[in-house]
């Protein structure tokens, strides 16, 4: 078929009529399979609690292993959507059909679906030849949950293969946005090179765009799969070592504190150094008085196997503070990094801090990113983290490990102090740091650090402060700003910093851009005025050419009634940028809040917590934590290069979830945060030309201010302490229109030309997550 033809084919077969008429046949001439349930194992029916029976669920599995058959006949062999809605009572949840050829439930003949709670969720599947039963494991946790409907609908694979194309396109990073023909022709070259199936293949990738939501089992495929393709392997280590220049191969001391270590973990930690493919390294372990036996003989057997590992003995039991600090005496290298005792490094861990050290020989401090490993050394829950993030550094010790620090920097600050303890990592990377050049703060993104998450070992001398964070980050920010406050975050080892606000308080100048839609403006208007606690501040409505009589009614007499208010008119076609620059024109605040007709503040305390950050003299602009009126995110500040330009992080996540590694919770520096709610000092916006009425007048103009504020020297912020709902777009629209469709496209372009390789590479995200989803699942 000539390829012209071949292109109105496909066309034709993605017009929306073709491919509901492709799915009727399907439905007709196919066969729906609605199985039975039927119990095999730790499922059993919802018990009645507080002597009434749950209504809301019909089953609970008494175990992460539930399982049922389907029963009451077999699949047709092929293409199958499975549908399915399921409740439960877990944050969230996926199923897994098993498909038994007569060899048992195997992991490779088994399909997975993450569960949206209440709803219908889809997903193609390919049921094999030769099907003898089928399995299901309703849930990976214990919990309660009703299956509403289950059911396979047998597909033409035409339609099958549309759909499968879709997904790629949309979801899948090698073939996003590539049209149906060029994935299937991609696909099938894969195929050919590989010797295998090619509608495998097609499955397999088809997989991977599901696998986000399952944290564990994703991460296990990362290290089989993806890890080995990123890092080097020990020849290229020692062909690359060739080529770094002598001055540049520093030696690198390792504090090592210990205290009656179990050997087996001891020796782990101990052999991890020993197996560093860079050899040039000294090990320095300070024991804090150990009273078994078994550690000490196991610290003078591997003394003595090598002369790079120096050991201390400490008479007397001081802590973990006072050992690093013996340790530290008799560091001789460059460089020292800290190891726990039970933890291990990664092979490759001293090579690529010479390597990075190679190429950024000013550097002071390096750190990369982490893992946990269990009792059997199992390697689960990865921290990948961003690069130097100062705000986020005071609201939680995300650094961590593995931290290498220049030795004379870390002598000049006094080491390691004395009443820290449980937070004495933390003050050295606060005092570290301080005054330190942001270009000499360097982030390796591996994971070089293996963090034994087991019981530890007490330490009697270590008397860990329950507050020593706390006291940490009080005695940092105490310097440069004395009246601010510290107080604990809502989990463990995590803390909020109340800035200070100057008095007389700055005034705000809240511009709130509307056309007409009285139903979304008068609770927005109604809500800040009295609800915000912070008093200093003036709301001026821009008016972009409202006919409602209501809402022109409703203007006024708020003009009338609140002197807080001001009604300006802006006579011209919608351009978000122009109509917000016109209303800074005209504000009389000290401050600027970017603010859409659709925002409801929920907390009283919304705007002093925005204003207390927007006033420190090194921070730019600052956001806000954002809902959809269900309670799920909107906005919990943008990450640079999702979908293409900027998405919004934790998008649709619970209001009170965590997030990832409880970034939800803390205080942070982004990249960009949006204007749905956004502050920034009125002289700093003039400094940068405020928002971007030429080319980008509707979408990204907040992102592009952003990127200009931190390439002027300023850090932006998010903060999770002022909450608001967000209606999102609602008085604007849909974006559906050709119009519409061809002048975005065109703001993506203005995106890319300006500010292309940054949005390649967010300094607040980590290259090892994704760029398809909100949730910081990996790449």
């Amino acid at each position: 078929m000539p390829s012209a033809l071949k292109s109105l084919v496909l066309e034709i077969k993605n017009w929306p009529f073709f491919r509901k008429l492709d799915h009727c046949i399907s439905r007709a001439v196919g066969l729906r399979w609605a199985p039975s349930l039927e119990v095999k194992k730790d499922i059993k029916p919802c018990d009645a609690h507080n002597g009434k029976k749950d209504k809301a669920f019909e089953w609970e599995t008494i175990s992460d292993d539930g399982q049922f058959f389907l029963s009451g006949g077999k699949p047709k062999p092929g293409w199958h959507m499975l549908e399915v809605v399921m409740e439960h009572d877990q944050p969230q949840a996926a199923l897994r059909v098993y498909f038994n050829k007569g060899a048992g439930c195997q992991e490779r003949n088994s399909i997975f679906l993450p569960l949206k709670k209440g709803k219908m969720t889809k997903r193609l599947c390919y049921i094999p030849f030769g099907v003898k039963q089928v399995r299901l494991d309703p849930m990976e946790t214990v919990g309660r949950f009703s299956i509403k409907e289950l059911r396979f609908v047998w597909l033409l694979p035409s339609f099958a293969y549309s759909r499968l194309t879709l997904r790629l396109h949309n979801l899948h990073a090698a073939y996003k946005d590539r049209s149906e023909e060029d994935i299937i022709r991609l696909v099938k070259k894969e195929a050919r090179e590989g010797g295998r199936n090619w509608r495998k293949i097609a499955v397999s990738h088809y997989e991977e765009t599901f696998m986000h939501c399952a944290p564990s089992r994703h991460y296990r495929y990362w290290l089989e799969h993806v890890e080995p393709m990123r890092d080097v392997t020990h020849d290229q280590v020692i062909s690359n070592l060739g080529r770094i220049p002598k001055k540049s191969k520093y030696q690198i001391s390792i504090l090592m504190p210990t205290y009656n270590t179990p050997v087996e973990w001891l020796d782990a930690a101990i052999g991890s150094v020993v197996a560093q493919r860079y050899p040039f390294w000294q090990l320095c372990i300070a024991d804090d008085g150990s009273s078994d036996e078994n550690t000490l003989s196991a610290l003078a057997r591997w003394s003595e196997c090598d002369d790079r590992i120096d050991v201390v003995y400490r008479k007397e039991n001081k802590g973990t503070a006072v050992a690093n600090n013996s340790a530290l005496d008799i560091a001789k290298g460059d460089f020292v990094a800290w190891l726990g005792h039970d933890d291990e490094l990664a092979p490759n861990a001293l090579y690529h801090v010479i390597e990075t050290l190679s190429r950024y020989p000013d550097g002071e401090l390096l750190y990369s990113d982490e893992d946990k490993i269990d009792g059997q050394s199992q390697r689960f829950d990865p921290f990948f983290k961003p690069r130097w993030n100062p705000d986020l550094l005071l609201a939680q010790n995300y650094i961590a490990h593995l931290s290498v620090l220049r030795t004379n920097r870390l002598r000049s600050i006094g080491g390691f102090r004395q009443g820290f303890e449980g937070g004495h990592n933390h003050d050295v990377l606060l005092r570290f740091t301080r005054d330190l050049p942001e270009s000499r703060i360097l982030h390796i993104p591996f994971i070089l650090y293996h963090w034994r998450s087991v019981k530890e070992t007490v330490n009697p001398g270590e008397n860990k402060a329950p507050d020593a964070g706390v006291l940490a980050v009080g005695d940092h920010v105490s310097r440069v700003a004395p009246e601010a406050k510290v107080v604990a975050g809502p989990v463990s080892k995590t803390y909020r910093v109340m800035w200070p606000i100057s008095s007389p308080e700055p005034m705000v100048s809240l511009l709130v851009p509307t056309r007409d839609s009285i139903e979304i403006l008068r609770p927005c208007v109604n809500a800040i005025l009295d609800k915000t606690q912070y008093q200093n501040f003036e709301i001026l409505i821009l008016d972009n050419q409202s006919q409602c009589q209501e809402t022109l009614s409703y203007m006024r007499e708020l003009e009338r009634r609140d002197e807080r208010v001001r009604v300006l008119r802006w006579d011209y076609p919608f351009n978000y940028s122009a109509i917000n620059n016109f209303g800074e024109r005209h504000a009389r605040g000290d401050i600027i809040g970017l603010v859409n007709n659709d925002i409801e503040p929920i907390n009283g305390s919304w705007l002093r917590e925005m204003v207390s950050h927007a006033s420190r003299p090194d921070v730019g602009c600052v956001g806000a934590k954002l809902y959809y009126p269900n309670d799920t995110i909107q906005h919990a500040g943008v990450i640079l290069g999702l979908g293409g330009v900027a998405g919004h992080s934790h998008k649709f996540y619970a209001r009170h979830h965590p997030g990832y590694f409880h970034r939800l919770h803390l205080v942070q520096n982004l990249s960009a945060v949006t204007a749905a709610c956004l502050l920034i000092r009125k002289s700093l916006f003039e400094l940068v030309g405020g928002l971007n009425e030429k080319e980008l007048a509707v979408a990204f103009n907040d992102v592009d201010l952003c990127l200009k504020v931190r390439e002027a020297g300023y850090r932006n912020v998010w903060t999770p302490h002022a909450e608001l709902y967000h209606h999102e777009s609602v008085s604007r629209g849909a974006d559906d229109s050709p119009k519409k469709h061809a002048r975005f496209k065109r703001e993506i372009a203005y995106m890319r030309r300006a500010w292309g390789p940054q949005l390649d590479s967010d300094p607040a995200y980590n290259p090892n997550l994704t760029l398809a989803y909100e949730d910081f699942s990996l790449r």
